[in-house]
């Protein structure tokens, strides 16, 4: 294996021994849900360790707040949202809006709105079919989320799946873009079924997201590479990660066939990772019949990948922490683990030229 590096380049692996360190970057966009889950009944979810409710105000606009009545701490999420938008505290009917911000308190005839009446609220985002959230409260939100704009582009076709995982958001994360491991765990689906072949990535990082470029990459071996391209030939493949927790996948196989895979997961706790999957393609086959071969394909390697994960987590547990040992096959885990960790301390930067560049050969 033949590794260029950068002057300053230093490989930082994850943490080696001891207890489990999990990154939680707060001030960042996350998925709460699919916009069609959001109807008129409110919506329990989970962030990064913090209950939420959901509901649509009388325009139909998403709301976030902590999922706890100011009153006597019953879930908001109890509750109903009422024809003019507030949400209505099933225990004794105290009425929140978007904001947080009571606004009626049943038999009380003083003024409502006094701070210690009022719950944290979240900025929210509708786009691309996705609420979300914007983990810290009452903050103003830094930038935007990812946009998926082959989620509606014309010629293009998608499939979405959401998938519990029980495993870091890092561990999930990783998975989605290690190469290595296709050959092995999800041998004759994707890779595995012939000679390794000797591939060159270059890697490079900013200050909000790692990516690496496979160049002169073989097509695939395996079912999905032989759907994806029967004739064979070489593929352009870039694995992307982006800052907080987007996995993306990208192959190109001529001027026709196109994929994207975008695995935006969302860490609900320690060791409880919702990843939704969007799968946006235009290829030469009819899209009715890719999408009745490739789903369940694509299905049965999420669930390898779920299996080991959850199977990773139970070890992790049991020795009571982690211990990894990462090598230069390992393109992006490392780098992941330390954007996690600069966006967690509040550090990470956004544009400008890459901070690191490199190459890597390996086989797969």
């Amino acid at each position: 294996m033949q590794v260029v590096r950068t002057p300053d380049d230093r490989f930082v692996p994850p943490p080696t021994k001891g207890h489990v360190s999990v990154a939680r970057p707060m001030r960042w966009w996350y998925v709460a849900c699919a916009s069609s889950e959001l109807q008129r009944r409110p919506l329990a979810r989970t962030l990064l360790g913090i209950p939420l409710v959901l509901f649509r105000d009388d325009a139909g606009r998403p709301a976030a707040l902590l999922d706890r009545c100011p009153h006597r701490n019953v879930p908001l999420s109890l509750g109903r949202v009422l024809p003019s938008g507030r949400l209505q505290c099933a225990y004794h009917g105290w009425q929140l809006d978007a904001s947080g911000h009571c606004r009626t308190v049943p038999g009380l005839c003083d003024e409502t709105d006094a701070a210690g009446r009022r719950a944290p609220s979240f900025s929210t985002l509708e786009r691309d079919g996705f609420v979300w959230v914007f983990a810290t409260p009452d903050s103003q939100p830094t930038g935007e989320p990812i946009s998926l704009p082959l989620r509606s582009a014309p010629g293009y076709a998608t499939i979405e799946h959401v998938l519990d995982v029980e495993a870091t958001v890092h561990a999930t994360i990783e998975n989605a873009l290690d190469v290595p491991h296709t050959a092995f765990l999800h041998r004759g689906l994707f890779r595995g079924s012939g000679t390794p072949n000797e591939i060159c990535a270059r890697v490079r990082r900013w200050g909000d997201r790692v990516e690496a470029e496979y160049l002169g990459e073989p097509r695939p071996e395996g079912l999905i590479g032989r759907l994806l391209s029967p004739s064979g030939g070489t593929v352009e493949h870039w694995d992307r990660f982006l800052l907080p927790s987007v996995a993306q996948v990208e192959y190109r196989l001529g001027p026709e066939n196109h994929l994207v895979v975008t695995s935006i997961c969302t860490p609900i706790g320690d060791f409880l990772t919702r990843q939704y999957a969007v799968v946006s393609f235009r290829l030469r086959l009819p899209a009715v019949l890719v999408r009745w071969l490739l789903k369940p394909l694509a299905l049965r390697i999420l669930q390898q990948d779920a299996v080991v994960l959850s199977r990773q987590t139970e070890n992790i547990r049991r020795f009571g922490g982690e211990q990894y040992e990462s090598t230069e096959v390992d393109l992006l885990g490392p780098h992941i683990w330390r954007l996690l960790r600069e966006a967690e301390e509040g550090v990470a930067a956004t544009g400008g030229a890459p901070v690191l560049e490199r190459e890597v050969r390996f086989r797969a």
